[in-house]
């Protein structure tokens, strides 16, 4: 079942008619060298940007004509790097997720508490629910956002470049934890070795357009990433994971 599906979306010259689903419980990615329209085509599915033209459909509902807070019922979204958020504690942040739910007088009930309480368990983050949120780790912080999408009970979230900034291990435990969820997820990565392992399918962008799209072994091949990345590239499958794995040869190991 097609959960979430853009028809011809673009945006000036940054896209040009995209077209993309996203299966219920699917997690897919969308990669693509610098510029090539990755964030961009998650802010006009989310909201931030409005296509100039084609739109985004959830569950065949056009998402443009939901009002703000119905938008935000049904999808969510974990930014590239969580900001300050002035000293709000992280239980308060996570908090923040309800807001869709509810008027904006309102305050929090018990079952916002324990919705907050579930999602930082789920996240392996309870015991920070008194830190001030800008204390936090970059890993910290991210999971701490995944949590706020958590407890917004969405369709979707929508996640632009989630391991941007963290090390390595927090990289894996984020794109980890957000595969174990359960949820149907839309992500923009930069590293095409994570994508090929946390996504089951991918859409290579291209200056605005869709130039590739399937499964990673499918998709990751030496002659695309010479296209697209400009880059040599031996691609393998890795004999514990069955993902395809890419390295990267200097030009001097490729004419070698």
């Amino acid at each position: 079942m097609t959960l979430l599906r853009t028809e011809g979306i673009s945006y000036g010259t940054r896209l040009h008619a995209v077209d993309l689903t996203v299966g219920d419980g699917e997690t897919v990615g969308v990669v693509g060298p610098n510029g090539s329209g990755k964030t961009t085509l998650l802010r006009c599915v989310y909201g931030t940007l409005r296509p100039t033209a084609g739109r985004a459909l959830l569950d065949g509902d056009d998402l443009s004509a939901m009002g703000p807070k119905a938008r935000a019922r049904s999808i969510a979204t974990v930014p590239q790097d969580g900001q300050a958020l002035f000293e709000l504690t992280v239980h308060e942040m996570v908090a923040m997720g309800r807001s869709p739910h509810k008027r904006f007088w309102e305050a929090d009930t018990t079952a916002d508490t324990r919705l907050v309480r579930e999602a930082l368990a789920r996240v392996g983050i309870a015991d920070l629910a008194e830190r001030p949120f800008p204390s936090l780790s970059g890993g910290e912080r991210q999971r701490a956002l995944v949590a706020r999408a958590l407890v917004q009970r969405p369709a979707v979230i929508v996640l632009d470049e989630p391991t941007n900034h963290l090390d390595i291990r927090y990289q894996l435990e984020v794109l980890t934890l957000v595969t174990e969820l359960g949820t149907t997820n839309l992500l923009a990565l930069h590293d095409l070795n994570l994508a090929a392992y946390y996504c089951d399918r991918l859409y290579v962008l291209d200056a605005g357009r869709v130039v590739a799209e399937g499964p990673p072994a499918e998709v990751l091949t030496p002659a695309l990433l010479a296209t697209v990345y400009g880059v040599d590239a031996e691609v393998t499958t890795y004999s514990a994971t069955g993902a395809p794995t890419v390295v990267y040869l200097p030009k001097s190991a490729s004419r070698a």
